[in-house]
């Protein structure tokens, strides 16, 4: 029986699911940031798990490639692209994040000027040479770039993606002059058009590559072949597949929560779900209208990135974010984190406030039973630390505790309505669902502001993200250029052309080990009305003679829904098509119990004492939630305690155990909904 791990690697604690049959077990260690692979193989002993022993794969959500973007830490680097064009990186496009702020500067490229190399060859817009590249002219500039002294190469041409031969040919010369350097290619990390984005996202695949590589390389070492990546579109894929397209783990670890997250909720039937993963330094927020939302126009730390991510949107708010007074004198609350270590004033080294040591106070975490006891937090520490907070906001202990929670709230509350009400979604026909290690403290308290309903608390919150990683799919997205007008599309060129890229999935399903009756495909279209510069992503219909007018209707419907017109006698065009070649993992089970609802006995409440909710202390009950079972029911206030999180309910809400194990949350009075 194989047994399957998923691994998030956080901040501050790395988390730990193992899946094996019908067993579920969860475990979290503290991160190591100077080598994630420490905390992860340690967690993996600490569980009985042999590393790289025989039946056991591990899906790991890497936070690497990111880290070396967020922080500049990434390869020096170099790019390559058509004479004339060297600046392409640093011009980028007109649009400015904040039209009206004189005083924004632009994140410096991860090129430097010196290090862009412009090549003397051109093809023209349909593919077509007009300037030749010659074999001593690649070579000539493989050369130069090899004296640069660059880690890193990223090359893309001036429509490549028509036509790859000319970096065909620089990919060749360089490997044959300089095989030790890092090498991306746009036309296959990316074959689409538009130069700067195909660009953008060549170079962080090159830029954040040798030290991904470099990173799987060791952990490799130890796991062997049963390691597997998490991706960004919510997929993962082999080791050495993410060592060679890095750029499509950028956003791992937060994909695999969103997966976790949107399972657990379709499960207990609600499909409609805002996700809320709250860690240690960041909240990460999503929204799945019955589905999984994905983007292929991202900006991450200022840098576009083109290529298939699940839709998230991130604020500096976690349990680590620090609570400071500004120059002005208000209460600012991240987004800088203590991080790991220090950590919170609570854990004993650091000095400075964080949003765990306010829900220390606030007596929403139990001191006694953090990490399951097996870490004691240090209140007279924190409540040291408060104390100068408090003294230079001019208030007291309670009153700057509330204000850290409430200030962190607005910074999630701002997220949650980005992703919703400005996208056409009412979050009061949603349900939201709270993970992280601090995301069930905050989340019912965020709720009633944004007039959500329900609160859906999974069995195991803390390690949800790991949860996703465990039980991913494995999936890999093609993509390529077909700028058609819809009413002329070619039934016949398109089916050839999604057969081309089916073949090739299958091909690497089959090399990840996927058998071939898991193998299926997704076909998709990118559309757009024939003049904007943007477009949608529908599902492509089947391929026949209502092919143009039905995805024309689809497209018609998505951007009514997103932008809240359409104009079905505007012409429409295809610009991308694309695929996803999905291979079906085992998922486990949920055992449905029975949960007629009846009052929690009093056997699950394991301590009392004074919580405070809206300035009062109120005394709280604090449930243990291994002692709760499916349909018991409790109202608020409560505190909810486990060894991966901590759950708050206020007062007005009423909470319920579900058949699989989740506390379903609702508001006490449907009339004040």
């Amino acid at each position: 029986m194989q047994t399957v791990i998923g691994v998030d690697i956080g901040g501050t604690f790395t988390d730990f699911v193992l899946l094996r049959g019908e067993e579920r077990r969860v475990h979290k260690v503290p991160s190591t940031p100077h080598d994630p692979a420490l905390a992860l193989v340690q967690g993996l002993r600490e569980m009985g798990i042999v590393p790289g022993g025989p039946g056991v794969l591990v899906v790991h959500g890497s936070t690497v490639a990111t880290n070396a973007l967020l922080e500049r830490k990434g390869a020096l680097t170099a790019f390559l692209t058509t004479a004339g064009f060297e600046d392409m990186l640093e011009i980028g496009r007109q649009n400015r994040p904040s039209l009206y702020d004189l005083t924004q500067e632009r994140p410096a490229p991860l090129v430097p000027r010196h290090l862009r190399f412009g090549v003397r060859e051109r093809l023209d817009y349909q593919g077509k040479p007009i300037l030749v590249l010659t074999p001593e002219e690649a070579r000539a500039v493989a050369e130069r770039v090899k004296a640069s002294g660059v880690e890193a190469v990223a090359i893309s041409l001036l429509f490549s993606f028509l036509n790859p031969a000319h970096e065909m040919l620089l990919k060749d010369a360089l490997q044959s002059v300089a095989p030790h350097l890092f090498l991306s290619v746009s036309s296959e990390v990316l074959p689409e058009y538009r130069e700067y984005e195909r660009s953008s996202t060549v170079t962080v695949n090159s830029y954040v590559g040798p030290k991904m590589a470099g990173y799987l390389r060791r952990l490799g070492e130890v796991l062997g072949r049963g390691l597997r990546i998490m991706q960004s579109n919510g997929g993962s894929i082999g080791a050495e597949a993410a060592a060679t397209l890095p750029v499509r783990t950028i956003l791992s670890g937060p994909a695999g929560g969103v997966v976790g997250a949107f399972a657990v909720a379709s499960v207990a039937g609600f499909p409609q779900v805002i996700t809320l993963d709250m860690g240690g330094t960041s909240t990460d927020v999503s929204l799945c209208p019955g589905r999984i939302q994905e983007s292929t126009s991202s900006t991450i730390s200022g840098v576009p990135i083109a290529v298939p991510l699940i839709d998230i949107h991130t604020v500096g708010a976690g349990g680590g974010s620090i609570a400071y007074r500004d120059e002005g004198g208000a209460l600012r609350v991240g987004p800088e984190s203590v991080g790991a270590d220090p950590g919170p004033a609570c854990y004993g080294k650091g000095d400075q406030v964080a949003v765990t040591d306010a829900n220390l106070y606030l007596g929403r975490l139990d001191p006694r039973w953090f990490l399951g006891g097996r870490m004691v937090l240090d209140v007279e520490r924190s409540r040291w630390a408060l104390g100068r907070l408090a003294k230079e906001l001019g208030t007291d202990l309670l009153g700057a505790s509330a204000g850290v929670v409430r200030v962190v709230n607005a910074n999630m509350e701002r997220a949650v309505r980005a992703i919703s009400l400005e996208r056409g979604y009412d979050p009061r026909q949603f349900t939201l669902l709270p993970f992280g290690g601090a995301g069930p403290q905050h989340a019912c308290e965020l709720a009633q502001e944004l007039r959500i309903p329900r609160v859906l608390v999974p069995l195991f919150p803390g390690a949800l993200s790991a949860y996703g990683c465990a039980i991913a799919d494995v999936v890999k997205d093609f993509s390529r250029t077909y700028l058609c007008p819809l009413e002329h599309i070619s039934v016949e060129e398109l089916g050839r052309l999604f057969a081309q890229m089916e073949e090739r999935g299958r091909l690497d399903l089959l090399d990840e080990g996927i058998s071939p009756e898991r193998i299926v495909f997704q076909r998709l279209l990118d559309l757009r009305y024939i003049g904007q510069s943007y477009e949608l992503t529908v599902l492509c219909p089947p391929l026949d003679a209502s092919l143009s007018v039905e995805a024309g209707r689809r497209f018609h419907e998505a951007h009514e829904r997103r932008f809240g017109y359409c104009d079905p006698r505007a012409p429409v065009e295809v610009v991308n098509i694309r695929l996803k070649a999905i291979g079906q993992t085992p998922k486990p089970g949920w055992e449905v119990r029975g949960a007629e609802p009846f009052p929690a006995p009093p056997e699950t409440v394991l301590d009392r004492r004074p919580v405070a909710f809206g300035g009062r202390w109120l005394e709280t009950p604090i449930y243990g939630r291994e002692r709760l079972r499916p349909g018991h029911t409790f109202d608020g206030p409560a505190v909810i305690v486990q060894m991966d999180a901590t759950t708050v309910v206020p007062p007005g809400w009423r909470a319920r155990v579900d058949g699989y194990g989740n506390l379903v949350v609702e508001w006490g009075d449907p009339a004040s909904r």
